[in-house]
């Protein structure tokens, strides 16, 4: 244990003079550097908590990409929505409207991918609402999006409470995926547990990230998008349809982040409960800010707080010293001093949140 504290504080010691360094002398310091600094910080902070505990690695990892998976869905689509031009604060509640049609789907047809479908539907549904009232009447995009989260929030509320409860066994018992490991890869050391041995949603996630970064950076329909988003007069003098490109966009958005609702049902607890996301759709958003709005750089904050989530789910299995109220904020912690670190030196797309009309 001193031995490991003795060369993390030695490895820091050394970071943290190099960045000073580059700065003295460059004004500049290296990402890099920042992120081996946190890296060797993290491994501190594990060896400390875990002292005399056996820490299992595979599933740190493992449980970390599957906590990560709704976030990532969520922030996927936050950065198609926002990349088109539509500030979408309405993720926690495409999440959560994703969440409870799956499970209600999932349970009286027992079918995991009519649950799958109808959380596609469902976040769908809640975009058409949020790109109606923000492109069509001009309604500012953040009000809309946090009527929208209340709205959900109160919708399932009353509907699990009046109507899944007591129906639970017929409304409110869907099947769960289980894992489906692929032949040979996920016989592989560390990543083949990790990559090769998850879930339906989990390798659904994997698709759509890079579906979705080829599509927005080597594609037609990513070039219209992001020209929308940064100059929608200059788009719409080329002949593009401003408002038809935003609406099935956000859409589109909708619809991603809905898929990943479906992880809270299908692919995690198997039962929907009153506010299940519990604040995911938020964590969500500040990956899209903390990405820079680039799905590659959002899918890698969501894996950071995915794994935040599951160090404190493993610490408080291991008996750590750290009070379990701490532990439970981590996850929240984490996101906050991430984006705090980014406030006001990061530019979103040119046209977020600004309607278009054109004259």
């Amino acid at each position: 244990m001193r031995a490991t504290g003795a060369v993390v504080a030695g490895v820091a010691v050394l970071l943290a003079l190099a960045s000073a360094a580059l700065v003295r002398f460059r004004r500049v310091s290296s990402r890099w550097l920042v992120v081996v600094f946190a890296l060797v910080l993290v491994i501190g902070f594990l060896a400390w908590a875990t002292a005399g505990q056996r820490l299992p690695i595979i599933g740190l990892l493992t449980g970390s990409l599957a906590l990560a998976a709704p976030l990532i869905f969520g922030a996927l689509g936050g950065v198609v929505s926002e990349r088109v031009g539509v500030v979408n604060i309405a993720i926690e509640g495409q999440l959560l409207a994703g969440s409870f049609v799956s499970a209600v789907l999932a349970s009286v047809t027992k079918n995991l991918f009519v649950g799958l479908l109808g959380a596609v539907v469902a976040g769908t549904l809640v975009s058409f609402v949020l790109a109606a009232l923000s492109i069509k009447y001009v309604v500012n995009q953040v009000i809309v999006g946090v009527v929208l989260n209340v709205l959900v929030l109160g919708l399932t509320t009353f509907l699990y409470q009046s109507v899944l409860i007591p129906a639970t066994d017929t409304l409110n018992q869907p099947p769960t995926f289980s894992n489906l490991p692929i032949p040979g890869l996920s016989l592989i050391p560390i990543i083949g547990p990790l990559l090769f041995d998850q879930s339906i949603v989990t390798y659904l996630m994997i698709i759509a990230v890079v579906v979705v970064w080829i599509g927005l950076t080597r594609t037609r329909w990513g070039l219209r998008l992001r020209a929308v988003g940064e100059h929608p007069q200059a788009a719409d003098t080329v002949g593009i349809n401003v408002a038809r490109t935003r609406f099935w966009n956000v859409a589109l958005a909708g619809a991603i982040v809905g898929l990943g609702g479906a992880y809270f049902t299908l692919g995690s607890v198997g039962a929907f409960s009153q506010n299940i996301t519990s604040g995911a759709g938020y964590i969500a958003l500040a990956a899209v800010i903390f990405g820079r709005w680039d799905p590659l750089r959002a899918s890698a904050a969501g894996l950071l707080f995915g794994f935040a989530s599951q160090v404190a789910n493993i610490l408080g299995i291991v008996g750590s010293p750290v009070p379990s109220d701490i532990l439970l904020t981590l996850p929240y912690v984490v996101t906050i001093v991430a984006v705090a670190g980014l406030v006001g030196r990061v530019r979103g797309p040119a046209a977020a949140g600004r309607p278009y009309v054109k004259g």
